[in-house]
């Protein structure tokens, strides 16, 4: 990994992306996004203030945990004056996170354990399925696919 000296304050994207450990591509993408900022040279060559090495960090670890990109994006935004987050910054916004990722591991783990029980359908099509059926909602309005709604007497389709 290439040290940067203390006196260079500007990093290109080949610098960001050997010290970050992202891709070239990605960090286009991340700027793209709203999730990193750069400057634009005189010979149009992006450079990027040495904070974008914490805001990349920052959302590498937010997405290893399984944080949506438009999440970072409406957190960083939050920031004032879309500073780089801080330690606090992350101790707040992972315990904010907490919850939507605990019921994330419980729909994840309900559907490891019914994903067995779609074996013998191959079509997603039974009235009752748990993959495209989650809790049976469809079935008090109609039977078979959802995508193919069939009235039942008293209920109603949809769609």
């Amino acid at each position: 990994m290439s040290q940067i000296p203390e006196k260079i304050h500007e990093l290109t994207v080949g610098q960001l992306s050997a010290r970050s450990g992202a891709a070239v591509s990605a960090l286009h993408f991340y700027e793209a996004k709203g999730l990193i900022n750069s400057r634009r040279t005189s010979g149009n060559q992006r450079r990027y203030g040495r904070e974008a090495l914490r805001r990349v960090a920052f959302v590498r670890a937010a997405q290893r945990v399984g944080i949506p990109l438009a999440t970072i994006r409406e957190a960083l935004a939050r920031l004032p004056e879309e500073r780089t987050p801080t330690r606090e910054d992350w101790a707040r916004l992972s315990e904010a996170w907490r919850a939507e990722l605990d019921e994330r591991i419980t729909r994840l783990g309900r559907l490891r354990d019914h994903l067995t029980d779609c074996i013998g359908c191959g079509c997603l099509s039974l009235d009752t399925c748990v993959l495209s059926n989650p809790d049976d909602h469809f079935g008090q309005s109609m039977a078979g696919s959802r995508l193919l709604p069939v009235r039942r007497p008293g209920g109603s389709a949809e769609d």
